[in-house]
């Protein structure tokens, strides 16, 4: 089995287009497992692909992408579908990170953060992980610093993505700071 193939499949299906599939989200992003195991076993596999298949790729997967409960299946985050899905909203830790590329910094504090074709801005609890995700886009990527309780107190709200990953809809620039190494 391919886990890598089917790690970005179930993404692909779960964030983006379950359509594609004739399947349908619930407000919070969810649908059974047995109906995406219908839908993926219509597909292109060698062999029928099994809720083992799927645990598996959760828990191999670094990112926490995915989430099972009830016998229903999700994506936490990243979601670019057309109707945004129903997130926990929660008080930040102090500080968030997000890691960027030099061409974008200047925009992004001047503009601040917005989500461009997700639902929401993606933040992470600590810097090696916004290193990490600024690394997909600069392979030195500038690390920006929200100051998410000020944020917060202002009004903006704050949803948890996984254990590591925050969302908002929009970080306005007053928020954002290069990060400064100590």
């Amino acid at each position: 089995m391919d886990y890598l193939k089917l790690s970005k499949e179930l993404s692909y299906i779960l964030r983006h287009h379950p359509e594609e599939y004739n399947l349908t989200l619930d407000e919070n992003g969810f649908v059974e497992v047995e109906k995406l195991l219908d839908a993926l076993n219509k597909n292109e596999y060698q062999r029928q692909i099994t809720l083992k298949d799927i645990t598996h790729v959760i828990e191999i997967s670094d990112k926490k992408r995915l989430e099972i409960i009830d016998g229903k299946i999700r994506a936490l985050y990243g979601h670019s579908l057309e109707r945004k899905v129903k997130h926990q909203e929660a008080k930040p830790p102090k500080y968030l990170y997000h890691g960027t590329s030099h061409k974008a910094v200047d925009n992004i504090l001047i503009e601040g953060l917005c989500p461009m074709k997700r639902q929401f801005v993606h933040l992470s609890a600590d810097i090696n992980t916004a290193v990490m995700v600024g690394k997909r886009r600069d392979s030195d990527p500038i690390i920006l610093e929200i100051n998410s309780e000020m944020a917060y107190e202002a009004g903006i709200k704050f949803y948890v993505g996984n254990e590591s990953i925050w969302l908002a809809e929009r970080i306005p620039a007053q928020y954002i700071k290069k990060y400064e190494k100590n």
